[in-house]
């Protein structure tokens, strides 16, 4: 038997590793490998960030670990919810909980042994020592160097020089790594109530952030029940509300009910059934909420009679018309594993890339601007209130065969996840794909991007001619991005085949 991790960068997926090897647990080398993460693509995950966990083990069911932040103890917001800075921040940071919480099942569950300072070392060291800024973190500068200036403390702790830091350059985070130390030292207590605490709300609440220390103080990660939904011989798993891992399944229940025995992958028959599908689910997903304050029927929502009915309504002629709002966002996947045969797939983020784009003081920390997520509207689901989750697309999943993960897979990529997520599944489940031909296959991304505020079909580049044209003869309004392009996702596998394990990540980084 074997073990294997995958991560978007080698620095954390060698810290991953190595715990497996050492004889350490998924959940635990997941920590180990999230914390590097957090240090070398502050990007797109950090301390101030959150976590989506999903867990199988030989002993017992699937569990989903809610690290989200709840909203924070502050008023109704007067107006629109800012994007960036003090304002968008309306959420405390559950990360750490997840992190606090996995390491606490390794031990109760799996016999896992690793401490604190043992996980968290390989993290501290690339933050005190430095790491070589990679071209995705450069890009992503680059790409906000016009808001850089207004980001509270952001520019000595991410800009040289004043100037967006080149790919290689090395980043040295020394505030950042007396944060991780503490935490090392004192457990997640650090980050919610010990000293480390005051320093972060003292230095958000200097940037004007409403936050408490009885904020940080009742942050938790909570526990769900993963849902499930049968596909060809496996079953999906994905994490419950606030996220949109109901999406994602609803999706895939629709092309389950589906006849792909005459379709190619990757054809124009294969994509407009995964686009056509993504927009039915889209049209429900404004339904999903903190099930604390919005419970949803999930025997109802996942009813595969209800999602036969979709399935039937797809023509394969005829687009849907889609004028529907997309939603940005930016995250890390990492899934493992191990040995004894316990799966962990696992998504953090701090929501856009770079969050807020507010340093918490002298901690190192930039604090995510879920916030965001939430609606001003106080009559929707999804409206903010003290305590409450906020909307979630963070959704890893894993696939069982006979109770037993067949394969852990996720994907960057906010409103793009679900979608990434459906070609991948495809590929390999449907048309027999290696998990690397299946990360490589050209992709789709329905709605607005960065670069284009139409409601288009994107296509990346290498979707040959003829599918293209396919595909608009149907009426989808085509616009072309650029092949293997990170906007279509950065998804992840890891595969158990013949007792051994394999992990690739996407060739998209």
């Amino acid at each position: 038997m074997t073990a294997a991790l995958t991560t978007p960068h080698p620095l954390a997926t060698a810290a991953g590793m190595n715990v497996l090897r050492a004889g350490g647990t998924a959940p635990e080398a997941l920590i180990a490998a999230g914390a590097v993460l957090a240090v070398v693509m502050p990007h797109f995950c950090g301390l101030g960030g959150d976590a989506v966990w999903l867990v199988t083990t030989p002993k017992g069911g699937p569990r989903s670990f809610m690290a989200i932040g709840q909203g924070l103890d502050r008023p109704f917001p007067t107006g629109p919810i800012p994007l960036r800075g003090a304002g968008s921040i309306m959420t405390s940071a559950a990360v750490v909980a997840g992190w606090a919480h996995a390491l606490d099942f390794a031990r109760a569950e799996l016999d896992g042994r690793s401490r604190w300072g043992d996980l968290l070392a390989p993290a501290i060291r690339h933050a005190e020592a430095g790491f070589p800024v990679t071209a995705s973190q450069e890009f992503w500068t680059r790409f906000r160097a016009a808001d850089l200036p207004a980001w509270p403390g952001f520019a000595p702790v991410f800009l040289q020089d004043g100037q967006p830091p080149k790919a290689g350059h090395i980043l040295h985070q020394r505030e950042l790594a007396h944060s991780l130390r503490s935490i090392a030292q004192d457990g997640a207590q650090a980050f919610y109530r010990g000293a480390l605490s005051h320093k972060i709300v003292d230095g958000l609440r200097a940037a004007g952030v409403h936050i408490s220390h009885a904020d940080l103080a009742r942050t938790t990660c909570r526990e769900g029940q993963p849902l499930s939904l049968p596909y060809r011989g496996l079953t999906l798993l994905a994490p419950p509300p606030p996220t949109q891992g109901l999406t994602t399944l609803q999706i895939m229940g629709q092309l389950a009910a589906l006849d792909f025995s005459n379709v190619q992958a990757g054809s124009a028959d294969h994509i407009h059934l995964c686009v056509e599908a993504v927009k039915r689910a889209f049209l429900q997903r404004g339904q999903i909420a903190d099930p604390a304050f919005h419970p949803m029927d999930m025997q109802h929502q996942l009813d595969q009679s209800r999602l036969d009915g979709w399935a039937q309504d797809i023509s394969m002629s005829t687009a849907l018309p889609w004028p529907h709002v997309w939603a940005h966002g930016d995250t890390v996947f990492l899934g493992a594993i191990d040995e004894m045969g316990n799966a962990a797939s696992v998504l953090q983020s701090t929501y856009f890339d770079w969050g807020s784009g507010v340093v918490a003081g002298d901690t190192g920390i930039i604090w995510q601007n879920r916030g965001a997520a939430f609606s001003a509207d106080p009559a929707h689901v999804n409206a903010f209130a003290p305590g409450k989750l906020p909307f979630y697309t963070l959704n890893p999943g894993i696939a069982l065969q006979g109770g037993k993960p067949k394969f852990v897979y996720g994907t960057q990529g906010a409103d793009g996840q679900p979608q990434t997520l459906a070609m991948v599944l495809t590929r390999m489940i449907d048309f027999g794909q290696s998990p690397p031909d299946a990360l490589a296959g050209p992709r789709f991304l329905l709605g607005r991007t960065f670069s284009d505020s139409r409601d288009s079909l994107k296509l990346e580049a290498d979707v040959d001619a003829p599918t293209r044209a396919a595909l608009a003869a149907r009426g989808h309004e085509i616009s072309m991005i650029a092949a293997q392009s990170p906007m279509a996702g950065l998804a992840g596998v890891v595969q158990c085949r013949d007792g051994r394990r394999q992990a690739w990540h996407d060739p998209r980084l």
